[in-house]
């Protein structure tokens, strides 16, 4: 049997990883801006990561959900202290996509509407109902096609409204930051603006912080920059640094009905090891303010050079816009100076590093890139 054949695959074998480092089958060793679309967190094989995964799969790796799994309890109650959400209760799943599809469908069961409100150039998942709110075109197929989504220009108020108006909404579904669209971010006051428009009109408000999530942009969920309080929060990526790990944060205002959510392997006892691991390093090597401070002197150091045509980011995750195609730089940068970085759309680069990436590491990429520029 051969692989589907659905993936632009770089000619290297990585067998190796370690923080924030990379190393191919022939030994050669390449510095990680990608974090594998955001999903390296505390960094390539952690001990404590490591220690936690070993020791639980020496005591259990599964089993079913309808026993007790103190295991869940532990992680749910460390993410919610980590990130300030204590209040709310937590459904484990294992990716992004399926963390959507749950807020989704909550909010559909709450308000007893179908229609949902999405945003230009969003990217929230490739299941059934995540890609039909995800605004690109190519990664839907007739069958996700529905009525049911409205898509509008991302900070554009005024067109929220007017949609909201009708009062046909279950639900508004928004990026922290759009990562795939190319770390596009709310304005200012739009995120505080959109949050009272649905309390308003009667909408629920998701917030997907898959990617910017997670410490990455120097707060541990991005819309924690505005202070609102979405009703559900969407996690993933780098809660499980690698493990597929993810999670639909619900706010007291919901409550739980037997059988309408359910999965057969979130929040098993690996997963939750993962996880706890994960929440565990964050605190202890303060890896938010790291993302912040490492993510500032990025842009400050990328902002002086006058051939970049836009460079947008918060913390670390951000983006580099070229005024032409950058798949020629990104090659010379992983092929020729070992960098891996990644892309949006033909002439942006993304920067997703791990978040204890340090400034000697962020200077050797603005060095190199520097170079490129010549």
């Amino acid at each position: 049997m051969n692989l589907f054949d659905v993936y632009s695959i770089w000619n290297i074998e990585l067998v190796k990883a370690k923080g924030c480092c990379l190393y191919d089958a022939d030994g050669n060793k390449y510095l990680d801006f990608y974090g594998g679309h955001a999903v390296i967190s505390i960094g390539h094989s952690h001990p404590k990561f490591v220690k936690n995964i070993e020791q639980q799969l020496e005591e259990m790796a599964f089993f079913t959900n309808s026993v007790i799994n103190r295991q869940q309890q532990i992680f749910a109650r460390k993410l919610g202290d980590i990130s300030g959400y204590t209040d709310y209760s937590l459904f484990m799943c294992n990716s992004g996509a399926e963390a959507n599809e749950n807020a989704l469908k909550l909010a559909s069961f709450k308000t007893q509407k179908k229609k949902v409100l999405a945003f230009k150039g969003a990217f929230h998942g490739r299941t059934s109902g995540a890609v039909a709110v995800t605004d690109i075109p190519q990664y839907s197929s007739p069958y996700n096609l529905t009525d049911n989504v409205t898509f509008v220009p991302l900070n554009d108020v005024e067109q929220v409204e007017r949609e909201l108006k009708s009062k046909e909404y279950s639900a508004v579904i928004i990026e922290g930051i759009q990562g795939v669209g190319g770390i596009r971010i709310p304005d200012g006051d739009f995120l505080k603006n959109l949050s009272s428009l649905c309390k308003m009109y009667g909408a629920i408000l998701i917030l997907d912080e898959v990617q910017s999530g997670c410490g990455r942009s120097g707060k541990y969920f991005y819309h924690q920059y505005s202070g609102i309080k979405p009703d559900i929060i969407t996690v993933a990526k780098g809660i499980g640094n690698g493990f597929p790990v993810a999670g639909t944060l619900i706010s007291p205002e919901f409550e739980p009905v037997k059988g309408t959510l359910g999965t057969t392997f979130g929040g098993a006892h690996l997963a939750c090891a993962a996880g706890i691991a994960v929440a565990d390093v964050m605190v202890e090597e303060n890896l938010v303010a790291n993302a912040e401070k490492v993510g500032d002197f990025l842009m400050k150091g990328l902002s002086a050079f006058p051939q970049i045509k836009e460079l947008r980011g918060k913390g670390l995750m951000i983006a580099i816009e070229m005024p032409e195609p950058v798949s020629e730089i990104r090659r010379k940068l992983l092929f020729d100076h070992k960098i891996f970085t990644g892309a949006s759309s033909t002439n942006i680069i993304r920067l997703l590093p791990p978040l204890c990436i340090s400034e000697n590491e962020a200077q050797y990429f603005i060095d190199v890139f520097k170079k490129m520029l010549i």
